[in-house]
């Protein structure tokens, strides 16, 4: 189980007394808060109230402290379960969506790897502003959290929208995400992400453009959620999400091999790697020079590691990834039917703009119930989450068959 700490940010606004209650509403429920204020937050309430309240200090300047307790609140992003900023001013969600860190609140979210909720609060002239607007939609393509402020009276005198939302919808919204960490405790699960690479020779090989992003996300979410996770992925830039078991892998071969292993102990399987197809025919041990006009070489398809998979699942759940350029969906469910899959993931690699590469996606789910449901286009953080709210319902619909 994940612990039930979060980290609160409160920024200047002058909604930030409400934070005293936002405080109280997570004690009651068993949730322990560490708050971080904004320098400028300083100037409208004492630090001392929220240390008072939360029982922990509260950290406004990380250079302020001996070095022993930076490096210790450092640490304070790998403790949490969730990072709420309530109320947010319309210049700490620009920091966020510019990557500015130049005070602790502004770092410690380049920091976190948790789920960001953000409760803004300021005018409505302000909140309305075009490019206060558009890092808001940047934040939530992203994966960022939004509670919506309300309509009603302004600090300002005026009235309209900008309002902090209520410190319980807010609360409501965070106990929710903070539920998701842990909705998968003891659940093992196996990802494979990232190309394979076939070796002609030592330096030349077929491969193709995975960055690897869709299934590292998926990992990282799973782990998150509280699994075991094993994730297997081909060569990338990547670093592995922390708390995975991470296994190396090249060839299509290779991937067999280790997804093999691991498979008769996973209750869930995402094959989310871009498997090569094909694999030479023979492979030379030295380099082929460049002595000829022509070189011809012999091709043959290498191992369909989802299709043997689901030949002997049982009762696992097994999900899988299309990349189509055309007839997406058609040649989508062809593939959750030969390969015996729960859930396929199906997106188009003839956009630009999503799938290999890419930080984004959209995606068609199509399941093995014939049933189909297209998400919007997302950061692969946000679409991993989408995905894995489906596996749940998968389990849970399992569960409930399974009783009666």
């Amino acid at each position: 189980m994940k612990p039930k700490k979060i980290a609160l940010g409160v920024t200047s606004s002058i909604s930030l007394y409400k934070a005293a209650e936002i405080i109280r509403l997570f004690q009651k429920n068993k949730v322990d808060v560490q708050v971080i204020m904004s320098k400028n937050a300083t100037k409208l309430i004492s630090p001392q109230l929220f240390a008072s309240l939360s029982r922990h200090p509260v950290l406004v300047d990380l250079f302020a402290l001996p070095q022993e307790e930076r490096i210790e609140h450092i640490s304070l992003a790998k403790e949490i379960s969730l990072f709420l900023v309530a109320p947010a001013t319309a210049n700490i969600i620009g920091k966020f969506a510019q990557g500015i860190a130049d005070d602790f609140l502004s770092t410690f979210f380049l920091a976190v790897q948790v789920p960001v909720v953000i409760a803004p609060a300021m005018n409505e002239a302000m909140y309305f502003h075009p490019q206060v607007q558009r890092n808001i939609s940047w934040l939530k393509e992203k994966g960022v959290v939004f509670v919506e402020p309300t309509q009603g009276d302004l600090a300002c005198g005026d009235q309209g929208w900008g309002k902090l939302a209520p410190p319980e919808q807010i609360i409501n919204e965070c106990l929710k995400i903070i539920a998701q960490s842990e909705s998968l405790p003891g659940l093992k699960v196996l990802v494979t992400a990232g190309p394979t690479r076939e070796y002609l020779d030592p330096v030349r090989y077929l491969s193709n453009p995975s960055s690897g992003k869709m299934g590292y996300a998926l990992a990282a979410e799973a782990e998150r959620r509280g699994a075991k996770v094993f994730l297997v992925s081909g060569p990338t830039s990547l670093q592995p999400p922390p708390g995975v078991n991470f296994i190396q892998v090249g060839s299509a071969r290779e991937m067999a091999r280790e997804v093999e292993k691991i498979f008769p102990e996973a209750d869930v399987v995402i094959a989310a790697a871009a498997v090569v197809d094909y694999e030479f025919s023979k492979q030379h041990p030295h380099k082929l020079k460049k002595d000829q006009e022509t070189l011809q070489v012999e091709l043959k398809p290498t191992i369909d590691i989802l299709e043997r998979l689901g030949k002997i699942k049982q009762d696992k759940i097994l999900v899988g990834f299309a990349a189509e350029s055309e007839s997406l969906v058609e040649n989508a469910r062809r593939k959750i039917a030969k390969k015996n899959l729960d859930l396929l993931v199906a997106n188009d690699i003839g956009r630009r703009d999503i799938g290999f590469e890419s930080d984004y996606n959209q995606v068609i789910l199509l399941y093995s119930n014939h049933k189909q449901e297209e998400l919007p286009k997302r950061s692969k953080k946000e679409i991993s989450r989408l995905i894995w709210d489906r596996i749940e319902k998968i389990i849970e619909q399992r569960k409930v068959n399974t009783s009666n």
